[in-house]
């Protein structure tokens, strides 16, 4: 009986090894993710400048859909609802 402790002791051991193994994995990936992010959104932001300094018409987007109209008095009160 004290052998399949010993053993199952170990077996936790090597599972929360091999999980903190790919957990610092994962971590490294996100940062270097994340880092890309930033990149390729700095990298956007310029290239929409020197867009907009060459062509300032085709900088500013075209509105396609109308503007949505201010809802009127969609207000129901609780007590209705209790009835």
């Amino acid at each position: 009986m004290l052998t399949f402790q010993w053993l199952l002791t170990v077996a936790a051991v090597v599972v929360a090894v091999v999980a903190l193994a790919k957990a610092r994995r994962a971590t490294k990936r996100l940062e270097r993710l994340t880092e890309t992010y930033w990149e390729l959104r700095y990298d956007h932001g310029q290239l929409r400048a020197r867009v907009a300094r060459l062509d300032p018409g085709a900088a500013a987007p075209a509105q396609t859909e109308p503007a949505a109209k201010p809802a009127g008095s969609n207000f129901i009160s609780l007590s209705s609802l209790k009835r």
